[in-house]
């Protein structure tokens, strides 16, 4: 897989700001965010999601029929929103109405999967850079792991990035190039795709996997250390949320990983130590073997890890 677009891109957003979901009931959306270790404020119809103690609104979780992205929100610097606004019209972005019960600024458009999409000016809400080894708790402990009736609670800091089915993962490529100015990492032609912004972001904000129609695949959160995303797993077993995958460690992006599904099919991982691609880095993209796209070491894939829940509805 090649990347050939981004090179006439010039502008680009530089992070997600928050992402949308419709799900049918708002309870069992509460009580799995609240399990996996992120805070939800009820609002009317609505669940605002934060990391626990955060003000920033990472996502919207909505009532509705089915299961099913809202929208997704990107934000861009505050010069680049005008010439991003044109890039995007001129990549063949359909300008689009705002979804109901969202912040309105920005503009509103659809990506060829029909996605809905918001750009805007924004706070950049990815790393600057990747930060140190984490040392824990900080606290000098005898012994190099808890008891397990004192480990704390897995809890997310941050959204990593998102992947999503798409029926054509080259074009879905070649239209976040050309028109947001993402680059491409790494992936597998006709199977999976790994996206990054290229003012310093991980080695995916967004992500590509191939299927019969467009859905929802999966958000990542990141944790400090391997050992949260193994509390996690833990944590999600105890509250009953059994299926997932992992914990593993991915080859493309070499972070660590476990995916816990939630009641409608599709999954929220915990992830730790993702490679980070530096603002003005040349990533060596390449395309790889499919079994490089998945793991590096852990449990076998489940089958319902590949299966888009919303072709059925």
């Amino acid at each position: 897989m090649t990347s050939s677009t981004t090179r006439h891109a010039r502008y680009g957003i530089h992070s997600i700001d928050h992402f949308a979901l419709e799900v049918p009931s708002l309870a069992d959306a509460a009580h799995f965010l609240s399990a996996f270790g992120l805070e939800a404020q009820a609002q009317p119809q609505q669940l605002l999601v934060r990391t626990h103690g955060g003000t920033h609104v990472w996502a919207r979780v909505n009532e509705g029929v089915r299961k099913q992205l809202a929208y997704l929100a990107f934000n861009c610097f505050a010069d680049d929103f005008e010439p991003l606004r044109e890039q995007i019209i001129a990549a063949g972005g359909r300008e689009a109405s705002p979804v109901a019960g969202a912040p309105h600024e920005g503009f509103w458009f659809d990506d060829p999967d029909g996605n809905r999409l918001q750009v805007k000016p924004g706070v950049k809400t990815t790393l600057g850079c990747k930060p140190d080894a984490s040392p824990g708790s900080g606290k000098r402990r005898l012994r190099g792991a808890y008891f397990r009736a004192e480990a704390p609670q897995a809890r997310p800091t941050r959204l990593s990035h998102v992947l999503m089915f798409t029926p054509d993962v080259r074009r879905a490529v070649a239209f976040y190039e050309s028109a947001l100015g993402l680059q491409l990492s790494d992936g597998s032609d006709g199977i999976v795709a790994f996206l990054h912004a290229r003012h310093g972001s991980d080695h995916h904000l967004v992500a590509f996997a191939q299927g019969k129609t467009k859905g929802w695949h999966h958000s990542a959160w990141d944790v400090p250390t391997v050992d949260d995303v193994g509390i996690g797993k833990m944590q999600m077993q105890r509250a009953g949320y059994a299926k997932g995958w992992g914990v593993g460690r991915h080859v493309l992006g070499s972070n660590y990983f476990h995916y816990v599904r939630d009641p409608w099919g599709s999954f929220w991982e915990y992830s730790a130590d993702i490679d980070y691609v530096n603002a003005g880095t040349e990533w060596p993209a390449g395309n790889h073997p499919p079994e490089d796209s998945l793991y590096l070491w852990g449990p076998d894939v489940p089958e319902y890890f590949f299966e888009n829940t919303e072709e059925r509805t």
